[in-house]
């Protein structure tokens, strides 16, 4: 959840280090889901990716770009080999800290990546780019390509324009107040224009239960724009 840091190195995210989830379930409160129903999905499918690496995942190194207070890191911890955080929130650095003793992490300023290149063979991203200026997008995607391994993989995963409870959500969320959202071709054209090949989108979360039937209803629909969320995988 990375956002713009003003010169005084002060993140909109660093209000929210200690109830970014109330927040967020609040403002999906109508649904009846909480926002852990949201971060296993998607961890979920995540590591359904990252399954198709070689190495695998169980020897791979993975960076959570703008990973806020680290609320997917306990699901992911034990599956790669290392597992690092990076936001420009220094609060919500230390918050995932505090409760990820295991997990590396650091700050960085919303664009350049402190970090050596080809240091990791997969990266993350989770609704992370509609909180960026419009014009910094290209030069955090060169970022995160340039810190990939060959053959790695980088996974943004967004909230779909198109789907009216999504934006309902969006509207309704205090730290979304400045959220520019990305249609799918807007974050394929990203990663393109990053040096990213293969690319493709799938549509995710068409229903709302966690596991077997809701993947079964995915995959029939994720070519369709209708999913709450969408991810859009590139390969180096």
């Amino acid at each position: 959840m990375a956002a713009p840091v003003d010169n005084k190195g002060v993140s909109e995210f660093d209000a929210y280090d200690r109830n970014y989830s109330d927040v967020v379930n609040r403002a999906i409160a109508f649904s009846g889901l909480k926002v852990d129903f949201f971060t296993k999905a998607k961890v979920e499918y995540l590591l359904d990716l990252v399954a198709m690496l070689h190495p695998p995942a169980s020897r791979a190194e993975l960076i959570d770009v703008g990973c806020g207070v680290g609320n997917s890191h306990p699901l992911l911890a034990g599956h790669f080999a290392k597992l690092v955080g990076v936001d420009s929130s220094l609060s919500c650095i230390a918050r995932a800290s505090e409760r990820n003793p295991l997990v590396e992490y650091a700050a960085y300023d919303g664009l350049n990546l402190p970090f050596s290149d080809a240091a990791f063979d997969v990266a993350s991203a989770v609704c992370v780019f509609h909180h960026l200026a419009v014009s910094d997008r290209r030069g955090l995607v060169g970022e995160i390509h340039r810190i990939l391994r060959p053959n790695g993989l980088f996974v943004i995963f967004e909230h779909n324009p198109l789907n009216p409870l999504t934006r309902h959500v969006v509207n309704r969320c205090e730290f979304d107040e400045n959220a520019i959202l990305l249609h799918r071709d807007e974050t394929e054209a990203l990663l393109v224009g990053g040096g990213f090949r293969n690319v493709v989108t799938r549509f995710i979360l068409t229903i709302p239960v966690i596991g077997f039937v809701r993947r079964i209803a995915d995959g029939i629909f994720s070519r369709l724009p209708i999913g709450a969320q969408y991810y859009t995988v590139g390969q180096v």
